[in-house]
C-alpha cells in the first residue's frame, strides 16, 4: 500500500499548485514498450537523418500511408492469385455472369432492381427514388456490380494472409468510391434535379461553399458553421472548479446540484486524442451533469494539448500525471476511500492498465469501472488495424519526429476514412454539387477541435497495444514488471455501440476473456460518439444489457445478442442504475469544491486552461 500513499503525497503538492516533474522519457518507454526492450526502436534510437526525412516526405506525400506495406498485401495478393487458376476462372466466371444480367437490365423498360436494394445497409447513395430512373439505375447497379466483384476478388484467393486480404479490400473500396456515379454531376439523377429547381443556383451556392471550406483548410481554421460552438460559453459549461493540475492534465471537480450525494465519487477518464468536453456539451445532453443530476460527485481530467516540446512524454506518464494524479485528488477532496473510475475510447484502456496496475500492488481504491468504447485486446481491433504494421509505424515514428507530435488533423483523416463514402464524398456531393451546407451540431464542432499527440506516446501506444497486443498477452510492464488484467476484481461495467468503426463492439466485447470479475456489459445503438452521447429522451435510441458473473461461462458474442433483448431508451439509465447499486454507504451532504487543507486549493474555474489554451 505503500505506492498510492506514494502517488497520493506527490499529486497533493501538485494541488497546490506544484508544476509537475518531466517523467524520464527513456524511463517512460520502458513502462509502455519495454518487453525486452520493445518491437521496434523507440523514435530516438533510429540513426540516419536523411532516411527519416525521406519516410517524412513519403508520409506526408501519402497522407502517412505507407506505400511498402501496401505494396507487399498486392504481391502476396496477385502471387496468390497468379497459382490459383480456378479461382481465376470462378472470378472471371463471376464478371461473365454479372456483365449478361447487366446488359439484359440495360433496357429502359426492363424490371432492374432499384440500386438502394441492392446496396449494403449501411449504403444510402442510391436510396433516392431518383435513381430508379433510366440510365441512373443502370448506372447504379454497373457500380455495385463492380464494387461486389472487387470485394469478392480481393478475399478467399487460398494462402493470402487474413491482414493482406483486408488491406486489399480496404484499399479497393477507397478507389472505388472514388469513382462512385454519386460523385459526378451528369450521373448523379438528385445532383441534376436540384440543378434544374434552383436554375443552376445550387451549383453556384456549392463553389461558394467549396471556396470558403478551401480558406479554411489553408488557414487552419475550424470547419464552417463551428464557430457557434465555444468551450465555456456553448458547450462544457457545467459549473465546476480545477482542483488540481499537473503537466498533462488538470482535474475538474464539478458543482453538485442535489443536497446529497453518493459516498463514492466517480472519476472520468477521456480520451486524449480528443479533448474531454464530448461528455461535457450542451446541459440536455452532458454525461456530467447527468451524473451531478443523479447524486453523485464528479471529478472530471482534461489533458493537455501537447506540444513539440512534449515530444518524449510517454505513455506511461499519462498514467501518473493523470489518473494516479486525479484519483489522489478526488479521495482527498472528498474523503471517501473508493472511487468509481469510468474510461472512455483510449481514456478506457489506460484506465484499464492504471486499475490492472493498483490490483497488482493490492491498492484497492476502485469502488467499480466502467468502459466505455473502450478496448483492452486489440486483435480484433477493426479496420484501424490495417494501418498499424511495422512499415506503417516506421512512416509515422519519422514523420512525428520532424515536429515531435503527430497532428489532430492527420489523425481524423484516418478516422474518416474508415467511412470514407459517408463523412468524405457524400459530405462533398451534398455540399459542394447539391449546395445544401450540413448543419453542424455540438458532436461534429467537438470532433473538428482536435489534439496532438506526443511523438513517443502514440509510438508505444500504436506499437504495445494495436501491433502488439501486449496487454491482453501479459507482457505489458508497469514500473518494470507485467500487469495482468486478470488482477482485477472490482466490478465493471463495458459499453459497445453498434455501428462503431474505432472500437467495434465485438473486440470490445473481449474484455469478458480478460477479467475474472463481474461484466455488465451493455451495447446500445449508435456510432463511437453519438452511441455514447445518448441522453434519456433522444428519440430512436435503444441499448441490449446483460450481467456475467465472475462464476458464470462465457457467451461468444453472438450469442449474447440473441439473448438480449433491445430495452427502449438511453442507456445512461442502466448505467446509473448500475452505479447506484455498487455505491455503499450512506448519501451526505456534497463535498466543497477542493481541499486546501488537504493540498488541493482551487486554482480556477471550470473547463479550465488546458482546454482553451489555443493550438
Amino acid at each position: 500500500m505503500a505506492g498510492p500513499r506514494e502517488d497520493q503525497s506527490t499529486v497533493m503538492r501538485l494541488g497546490a499548485g506544484e508544476p509537475a516533474r518531466n517523467a524520464d522519457p527513456h524511463q517512460a518507454g520502458a513502462v509502455a514498450g519495454d518487453r525486452t526492450a520493445g518491437t521496434g526502436p523507440a523514435p530516438d534510437a533510429v540513426e540516419g537523418d536523411l532516411d527519416r526525412q525521406i519516410h517524412a516526405f513519403v508520409a506526408r506525400f501519402t497522407g502517412g500511408l505507407s506505400p511498402v506495406a501496401l505494396a507487399g498485401a498486392w504481391f502476396d495478393w496477385a502471387s496468390h492469385l497468379a497459382l490459383s487458376p480456378g479461382r481465376r476462372m470462378e472470378l472471371a466466371l463471376l464478371a461473365f455472369l454479372e456483365a449478361m444480367k447487366l446488359a439484359h437490365e440495360a433496357r429502359p423498360l426492363s424490371n432492374a432492381p432499384e440500386p438502394g436494394n441492392r446496396a449494403s445497409p449501411t449504403d444510402r447513395r442510391f436510396r433516392d427514388e431518383a435513381w430508379s430512373m433510366f440510365p441512373f439505375r443502370h448506372y447504379a447497379n454497373m457500380f455495385l456490380a463492380c464494387e461486389s466483384w472487387w470485394d469478392e476478388a480481393t478475399g478467399q484467393v487460398h494462402g493470402v494472409t487474413a491482414a493482406h486480404q483486408a488491406m486489399l479490400r480496404f484499399t479497393a473500396r477507397q478507389l472505388l468510391d472514388m469513382w462512385s456515379p454519386s460523385n459526378f454531376i451528369p450521373t448523379n439523377p438528385e445532383v441534376l434535379l436540384r440543378l434544374l429547381d434552383t436554375k443552376g443556383a445550387s451549383l453556384a451556392e456549392g463553389l461558394q461553399h467549396f471556396k470558403e471550406d478551401l480558406k479554411l483548410f489553408v488557414e487552419d481554421g475550424p470547419p464552417a458553421g463551428s464557430e457557434g460552438f465555444r468551450v465555456g460559453e456553448t458547450v462544457g459549461i457545467t459549473p465546476g472548479k480545477i482542483v488540481a493540475r499537473t503537466s498533462l492534465a488538470e482535474v475538474i471537480q464539478y458543482t453538485p446540484t442535489t443536497p446529497k450525494v453518493h459516498a463514492q465519487p466517480v472519476l472520468i477518464v477521456p480520451a486524449w486524442i480528443m479533448k474531454y468536453y464530448i461528455l461535457d456539451l450542451r446541459p440536455d445532453n452532458s454525461l456530467v451533469r447527468h451524473l451531478i443530476d443523479q447524486g453523485f460527485t464528479v471529478f472530471m481530467i482534461s489533458w493537455k494539448n501537447p506540444t513539440a516540446a512534449d515530444r518524449d512524454t510517454g505513455f506511461d506518464q499519462y498514467r501518473t500525471d493523470g489518473i494516479m494524479a486525479a484519483l489522489a485528488a478526488a479521495t482527498a477532496v472528498t474523503g471517501a476511500a473508493k472511487v468509481h473510475g469510468v474510461g472512455y475510447c483510449l481514456g478506457g484502456t489506460l484506465l484499464a492498465v492504471t486499475a490492472a496496475a493498483m490490483a497488482r500492488d493490492d491498492d484497492d481504491r476502485w469502488q467499480s469501472l466502467t468502459f466505455l468504447a473502450a478496448q483492452t485486446d486489440f486483435h480484433e481491433a477493426g479496420e484501424l488495424r490495417l494501418f498499424i504494421n511495422e512499415s506503417q509505424l516506421a512512416l509515422l515514428d519519422d514523420m512525428m519526429h520532424e515536429r515531435g507530435f503527430l497532428e489532430g488533423p492527420r489523425m481524423m483523416g484516418t478516422f474518416n476514412l474508415l467511412r470514407s463514402n459517408e463523412l468524405i464524398w457524400s459530405r462533398m456531393v451534398r455540399e459542394y454539387l447539391m449546395g445544401e451546407r450540413r448543419r453542424t451540431i455540438d458532436v461534429m464542432a467537438w470532433a473538428s477541435d482536435t489534439t496532438r499527440m506526443p511523438a513517443r506516446m502514440h509510438s508505444e501506444y500504436l506499437r504495445s497495444f494495436y501491433l502488439d497486443n501486449d496487454l491482453a498477452e501479459g507482457r505489458f510492464r508497469v514500473g518494470g514488471r507485467p500487469v495482468a488484467l486478470q488482477d482485477i476484481k472490482a466490478p465493471v461495467f463495458a459499453l459497445g455501440t453498434e455501428w462503431d468503426h474505432v472500437a467495434p463492439w465485438h473486440s470490445v466485447y473481449k474484455i469478458h476473456l480478460s477479467l475474472d470479475t463481474d461484466i455488465t456489459f451493455a451495447l446500445t445503438n449508435g456510432g463511437h460518439n453519438q452511441g455514447v452521447v445518448s441522453p434519456p429522451g433522444t428519440a430512436g435510441r435503444h441499448y441490449r444489457l446483460g450481467t456475467t458473473h465472475a462464476s458464470g461461462h462465457y457467451t461468444d458474442p453472438e450469442s449474447w445478442l440473441a439473448r438480449h433483448e433491445p430495452l427502449e431508451g438511453s442507456w445512461w439509465t442502466g448505467w446509473t442504475r448500475w452505479l447506484k447499486r455498487h455505491s455503499h454507504g450512506a448519501l451526505a451532504p456534497p463535498p466543497t469544491l477542493g481541499n486546501a487543507d488537504a493540498g488541493f486549493a482551487v486554482l480556477g474555474d471550470a473547463p479550465g486552461s488546458y482546454v482553451t489554451a489555443p493550438d
